[in-house]
This record gives C-alpha cells, sequence and structure tokens, in this order.
C-alpha cells in the first residue's frame, strides 16, 4: 500500500465521520413569505417567531409559525428600526441598543421599544440615557435584567466602544458596569452558564481616510467573556476562526454556535461551534445561503435563522433555515 494512502484515508474518514456529527442548515419549505429584509432581528415569543425591523421592512411585524411553517404579518407598525438584538421579558420583546436612519450616519434610537405580541402592539418606552446611546449592541437577558455590551454611537460613522450597561424593567433604572476588553459592534451576545459572550462582530468607526468600505475590514477576532457570578471580563485563548461582522449566534445542547456574517468581501456560510469547556472550535455544516444581518433563534432542538443580506453590505432575502445537531 502506497504510504501516503492510509493517512489520508485516515483524515477522510475522520473529516467526514465529524462533518456529520456536527450538524447539518435545511433550507425549509415555508407558505407565504415575510419582507425580504436585513439588518432585522427574528425573535421567540410563546413558540411563535417575529420578524422586526430591518432597512426594508417598512414598519411590517412578520411572524412564523414553527409548526405549520406558515408567515403571516401583524397589525401593528413599527417605527424604522435597524441593527439591534431584542430580548424577550415577561413575554414582550425588548429593544435596546438599536438604530434609526439612513446608511451610513445613522443614529442611535433615543428611546426603548416594546412589542407586545399578544395585543399585537407597539409601546414606546422610557429614554435611553444620554451619553450611552448606540447601536448594534449585544444584549441579553440575565437573571431578569437586560445587558447591553459595546456598539457604535453613529451608525456606520463613529463611536465604536466597549460599553456595558444594564437595565431593571422593574425599576426602569440603568447602571454603568466595567468596559468590555474589545470594542465592537455588527454582533449578538448570548448567555450560556452565568456567562456572558462577545463574539465576532468589528470595529465599524475604522476606516481608512476616503475609503468607508474599508471598515468591513475590522474585524474583531477576540471572544470576550463576561462572568456574572465574579463582575470581571476575561478574553479566551482562542480566537474566533470565522472573521466575520453580524453574523447568527446561538447556544444549543451546551455549546456556542456561530455561523454567516459579513466580511470585506462576502456574506460567509461557514458554521463554528466554539466549546466554552475546553475553548476548542470545530467546523458544521454551512448555510444554505451565505447571510448576515439577522438574528437566531433557538427553539426544541434546533437553531432557525430568517431573512438577512446574501452579500456584503445591502441586499434581501426572505428564506428561513434550520440548524440541528445530528
Amino acid at each position: 500500500m502506497n504510504k501516503y494512502l492510509l493517512p489520508i484515508l485516515l483524515y477522510l474518514f475522520i473529516f467526514i465521520s465529524f462533518g456529520s456529527a456536527a450538524g447539518k442548515w435545511t433550507l425549509l419549505d415555508v407558505k407565504g413569505a415575510p419582507t425580504a429584509r436585513h439588518e432585522t432581528a427574528f425573535v421567540e415569543v410563546d413558540g411563535m417567531f417575529y420578524l422586526i425591523g430591518g432597512r426594508e421592512a417598512q414598519g411590517r411585524i412578520d411572524r412564523l409559525n414553527p409548526r405549520t411553517l406558515e408567515w403571516t404579518t401583524m397589525k401593528a407598525q413599527s417605527p424604522l428600526i435597524h441593527h439591534f438584538q431584542p430580548v424577550v421579558v415577561d413575554g414582550k420583546i425588548w429593544m435596546v441598543g438599536a438604530m434609526t436612519g439612513k446608511f451610513p450616519a445613522e443614529p442611535p434610537m433615543e428611546r426603548i421599544h416594546i412589542y407586545d405580541p399578544k395585543a399585537d402592539k407597539w409601546i414606546e418606552g422610557s429614554p435611553m440615557p444620554e451619553g450611552r446611546r448606540r447601536g448594534s449592541a449585544g444584549t441579553v437577558v440575565y437573571d431578569g435584567k437586560i445587558y447591553m455590551a459595546c456598539g457604535i454611537e453613529l451608525g456606520h460613522i463613529e463611536g465604536t466602544n466597549g460599553w456595558f450597561d444594564v437595565y431593571d424593567p422593574q425599576t426602569d433604572t440603568w447602571s454603568q458596569l466595567p468596559d468590555a476588553p474589545h470594542v465592537r459592534d455588527h454582533f449578538h451576545a448570548v448567555v450560556l452558564d452565568d456567562k456572558l459572550y462577545c463574539i465576532g462582530g468589528r470595529n465599524t468607526s475604522m476606516h481608512e481616510k476616503g475609503n468607508l468600505a474599508s471598515l468591513f475590514k475590522a474585524i474583531v477576532y477576540e471572544v470576550d467573556v463576561y462572568d456574572f457570578k465574579t463582575g470581571k471580563w476575561s478574553t479566551m485563548d482562542k480566537k474566533t476562526p470565522l472573521g466575520s461582522a453580524a453574523g447568527g449566534t446561538a447556544v444549543l445542547d451546551g455549546k456556542i454556535v456561530y455561523f454567516g456574517g459579513e466580511d470585506a468581501e462576502v456574506a460567509r456560510n461557514e458554521t463554528w461551534i466554539l466549546d466554552p469547556e475546553t475553548g476548542s472550535w470545530t467546523q458544521a455544516g454551512s448555510l444554505n445561503q451565505g447571510r448576515h444581518g439577522s438574528q437566531a433563534i433557538v427553539y426544541g432542538n434546533a437553531i432557525y435563522i430568517a431573512a438577512g443580506s446574501p452579500k456584503r453590505g445591502g441586499g434581501k432575502i426572505d428564506s428561513v433555515e434550520k440548524f440541528q445537531f445530528k
């Protein structure tokens, strides 16, 4: 036997075996369609999926029933809102750390916005703290409070930061917390085992003189972790292997799944899985459609993603994909 053949066969066996075990994306055959959009949010409440905001949404809120895979349009209308990660508190969808306006100088939303799916009603909430307003921030809920990490003060122009704030919906009060180790925007944060993870994104305010498009190259590879128990930040030893911004991020089966996003050239389709215990990254099956600018939903034993842009920068699609471990 050729001395090189056995190692090659062994490598192929490991690669194929791991790839099949790591998970797969399926493009779903849905009934109807939402408004195609990007820089949008996809969020689950009481077993229903809501597509909210985005550049092309025109105020429309679309709902997907994951059991029947049928889209319907809600009666409530939203303002022009984009670049945000909504969270669910007491059955309502809360939106903080969002942008409005047109590219590239999009100002941050001045107030919290809330959507009540049961009443199908859009509510304007309290003002955001002056001097801490920004969009494209990573937002999570932990122990009933809303935490907002990083973001950018003025659209795609300036003000990428590492700010970290907490909002208590019960008392309507904000508090400032220690800054994250790395500034970033255009990312989604997740919580796993009492820790917040900031993965992907970029420093959008970093431009070459006279070349706004150079911002697409300012990717942040470091993974920053905030421990809610100790109140301290740290940075993981291994960087993310997928350099992209506005990718999907979700927790499934005790692992963090990061996928898609945009880089300086394209909308990516790769999927990588982070094991927080070992700090190791492994690759899973790719998206059927490279996309960025939408949010991941975890429901049952699967991850769902809808809409987004199929190319670097502006674009829109309305398809839905589902990821499951095999």
